[in-house]
């Protein structure tokens, strides 16, 4: 069974940077697409970025240019490289694996797998 744990959330100024892990266990990533997932308070839950097991990365026009999204099958891990953060940010950002080849559908799915989640606050 896939578990994915999220790490590297926090507290951070506008205009600053984070960069926010997915790490897999129980199973390799290498065969999955990949999504960052968020939800800020009162809203739902929307997709932000997803890399697909070939690499192709996917992005939605409100991160693109700010966010980049990798990954190291060595690592079994996922990145998310969060720039020129703003206080829209902020959310409980979850990774999900999928085996469905979605590509950018991804971004608009229920992935098969998803992490517990971890917190981003951009302060103004």
């Amino acid at each position: 069974q896939l578990q994915l744990v999220e790490s590297g959330g926090g507290l951070v100024q506008a205009g600053g940077s984070l960069r926010l892990s997915c790490s897999a266990s129980g199973s390799t990533l290498d065969s999955y697409d990949i999504g960052w997932f968020r939800q800020a308070p009162g809203k739902e839950r929307e997709g932000v970025s997803s890399i697909s097991a070939d690499g192709t990365a996917y992005y939605v026009g409100s991160v693109k240019g700010r966010f980049t999204i990798s990954r190291d099958n060595a690592k079994n891990t996922v990145y998310l490289q969060m720039n020129s953060l703003t206080p829209e940010d902020s959310a409980v950002y979850y990774c999900g694996a999928d085996a469905r080849k979605s590509g950018v559908l991804l971004l608009f799915r229920i992935p098969d797998y998803w992490g517990q989640g971890t917190q981003v606050t951009v302060s103004s």
